[in-house]
């Protein structure tokens, strides 16, 4: 069985924060704080909708049979078209069980949202039956299906009140947790250039919840 474990980082999207707030002419700090203002007044915090997150890095790691990859998708100067085209070609190729930790809460509709904006495909992703009959018993979509687990979800038996940080669990049972940055430093650290440090950070979480 191939298994790819996944995770993303996101930062807002600037370009459709103006379209929609109407903030052209703002540089890109300011329309990230005039961003996070709007929603803080819309819901009491600045965590961003999820169609406002720009994906700026995936890492995976990817295992078969007795060989196990980590890494992340593309390169520092790939924009989110590219790193969404890999990691669904990735399904596409080789229909691997995804793992993730909330992954079915964040990760996966965000890839949604923005694969729709970008006009990007995955027929393997989507096929609930139509194109292969097995996917009618189990795919990517269903909730109660096993080709995408995510690991919050279900430790917490599907019950919000019950869900776990992953880098609390992943100290619990001895692994590293987060080590140098949190999703909360993310826009800061895209700011000042520095991919690697996010793509790092990313590598650590997806290698986190791999061991969890």
């Amino acid at each position: 069985m191939n298994v790819l474990v996944f995770d993303i980082e996101t930062v807002p999207d600037l370009e459709g924060g103006r379209r929609l707030f109407g903030l052209d002419g703002l540089k890109d700090a300011d329309t990230a704080d005039a961003m996070f203002h709007l929603r803080r007044q819309e819901s009491g915090n600045d965590f961003l909708r999820l169609h406002l997150q720009r994906v700026v890095t995936i890492s995976a790691v990817y295992r078969s049979q007795d060989k196990v990859a980590v890494w992340s998708l593309g390169d520092e100067k790939s924009d989110e078209k590219t790193l969404l085209e890999k990691f669904f070609h990735l399904i596409d190729r080789f229909s691997p069980t995804l793992v993730s930790w909330n992954g079915s809460g964040f990760d996966l509709p965000v890839l949604h949202y923005r694969s729709m904006l970008h006009g990007v495909a995955c027929p393997r992703y989507w096929d609930t039956g139509n194109d292969d009959k097995n996917f009618k018993w189990n795919n990517y979509l269903s909730r109660y299906h096993e080709r995408h687990t995510d690991l919050m979800d279900l430790l917490a038996l599907y019950n919000n009140r019950a869900y776990v940080p992953l880098d609390q669990m992943a100290s619990l049972l001895g692994f590293p947790g987060k080590m140098g940055m949190s999703g909360d430093k993310v826009w800061d650290a895209f700011h000042r250039g520095d991919l690697k440090g996010i793509r790092d950070y990313c590598e650590t979480d997806v290698l986190n919840t791999w061991l969890v």
